[in-house]
């Protein structure tokens, strides 16, 4: 406590100093000062607690019946000060002068902390304790284990496997896989590897106007229906990918209907090396006979699971035949050659119904048609009939006159119910030869067993399939007793390379559960 504290304290507390009686006005400075308290003190509050460390005094101070006049630029006396006795009843108390009333009344003010009227022992508030640390964030929650699978299934390198987390959780893990996976590559047979590169290098040409026209390197498509799980793709041959000739054969998976109705039906053309527009051609054959299946999908399918092997026959027939003649029709329409403008053409269809295993083939020209059964090949390609062999009148509808009251079938099917009697104008002279006729029309229904597997093949894969042994033999070790190879396996198998078979690939594989 500064000087001016200390007189002041002993002013008001000095035992010395002598206290006049108190006069009769009852205008003492207590009732003054209590007067204004009263006036100006808020609520009472309670007083703090005294600290831990203040030891309690002995003898309890006499009350104070007002706290001292507000100084604001004393400081606050010591935080414990020695209380004098109280002075005797009797001893005169001095008397001071009146306060001095400004003219304007100050603003009210609340007392300060020390100056708060009590009334009980006067005590001062403690100080301030320190400001507590601030708190730290709470730690956030773990996240949940995740669970681990039971067995760890291997996968390709640098796969990215997803598991299902707690959410919240990012989804991906990155899992380290073992380096022993191998990648399904491109291999080669025999004791050097073909001269041609294994995968694509040249680019066929393009035209502005023309780009619907153009060919991917390879197709790939897979389906599973019934009992049967299909695989079919279509590579262009080391040859056309060095050159820059666009592939040849056309590949073209489609179902039709729906539920055990329906009908799957793989088609697979490969036009001629020697025309320029054979890819065209082999595209347009595989289109429309799609169409053709499509339009009598449900009679076909129901001849299928009936077993009606020659309806199947005759009306496939007439089917490739009006495909066929479209083609011709188109190689007129571009001016080129019948022969020119061609491709072979080989069709497998499958039936949805799980409960029926006919397979059905039917096409014309080149290619192959194999079996995988008990680890072994068949080669189950129809045989055709030789030339020499035919023998009989000519077909209905094939160059002879239909009997007396036989309706005639038109082109399209349909029959004729009255002969009109019109004489037909006989026809013109035919100078040039008779052109060669088509290749005969190729037919075959079997019932698959389980275990086998159906190749469909077109020339490119036919020929190193019959031409080199160890080509059938890879493949048998590799589709016998196993699960159907996925595409980009089958797509490897596919494309195991020979020496001198350079042509494209295309194959359809069904195998039988």
């Amino acid at each position: 406590m500064t000087q001016q504290g200390d007189n002041w304290w002993d002013a008001l507390y000095d035992e010395a100093a002598e206290e006049p009686a108190p006069t009769a006005s009852g205008d003492t400075l207590d009732a003054r000062f209590a007067s204004a308290a009263r006036a100006t003190a808020p609520e009472p509050a309670t007083p703090p607690p005294p600290p831990p460390s203040a030891p309690e005094a002995t003898t309890p101070p006499p009350p104070v019946t007002a706290p001292p006049p507000a100084r604001p630029a004393a400081p606050p006396p010591p935080a414990h000060p020695a209380v004098p006795p109280a002075p005797a009843a009797d001893a005169p108390r001095p008397v001071l002068p009146p306060p001095v009333r400004p003219a304007t009344p100050p603003a009210v003010l609340g007392p300060a902390p020390w100056e708060a009227p009590v009334s009980g022992p006067r005590t001062f508030p403690a100080p301030p304790p320190p400001p507590a640390p601030a708190p730290e964030p709470a730690p956030e929650p773990e996240p949940d284990p995740v669970p681990e699978p039971a067995e760890a299934t291997p996968a390709p390198e640098d796969a990215t496997v997803r598991v299902q987390l707690p959410a919240g959780h990012e989804p991906t893990l990155r899992v380290p896989l073992p380096a022993s996976v191998p990648r399904p590559r491109t291999g080669f047979l025999g004791s050097r590897p073909p001269t041609y590169e294994p995968e694509p290098t040249a680019l066929p040409p393009a035209r502005p106007g023309e780009l619907g026209d153009l060919v991917a390197d390879t197709v790939l498509d897979g389906a599973r229906y019934g009992t049967a799980t299909l695989r079919a793709a279509s590579v262009r041959g080391d040859s056309a990918r060095y050159r820059g000739e666009p592939r040849r054969d056309a590949l073209l998976t489609a179902r039709f209907g729906h539920d055990e109705t329906a009908l799957v039906l793989v088609a697979v053309a490969a036009g001629s090396r020697a025309a320029d527009e054979a890819h065209l051609a082999a595209a347009d054959v595989c289109r429309w006979i799609g169409e053709a299946v499509g339009r009598s999908h449900a009679r076909l399918s129901e001849d299928i699971r009936s077993g009606r092997r020659g309806d199947l026959k005759s009306g496939l027939q007439r089917l490739t035949d009006r495909t066929y003649g479209r083609l011709r029709s188109r190689a007129a329409e571009r001016g080129l050659a019948p022969d020119t403008y061609t491709a072979t053409l080989r069709c497998l269809l499958i039936p949805a119904d799980p409960d029926c295993r006919t397979r059905v083939f039917f096409g014309i020209g080149g290619g192959g048609l194999f079996r995988l059964r008990d680890g072994a090949w068949q080669d189950i390609e129809p045989l055709l009939p030789d030339p020499a062999s035919v023998v009989g009148a000519p077909v209905v509808g094939f160059g002879s006159t239909p009997p007396h009251g036989t309706p005639e079938v038109t082109e399209e099917g349909d029959r004729l119910t009255m002969d009109l009697g019109i004489t037909t104008a006989p026809g013109p002279v035919i100078e040039e030869p008779v052109p060669p006729p088509a290749e005969p029309f190729r037919f075959r229904a079997s019932v698959a067993r389980p275990g086998d597997t159906l190749l469909l093949a077109s020339p490119g894969l036919a020929e190193p399939m019959r031409g080199e042994p160890a080509l059938a033999r890879e493949l048998a070790d590799r589709w016998t007793g196993a699960e159907p190879p996925g595409l980009a396996a089958f797509l490897a198998d596919t494309q195991l390379r020979v020496t001198g078979y350079a042509d494209d690939r295309t194959g359809a594989a069904v195998w039988e559960a």
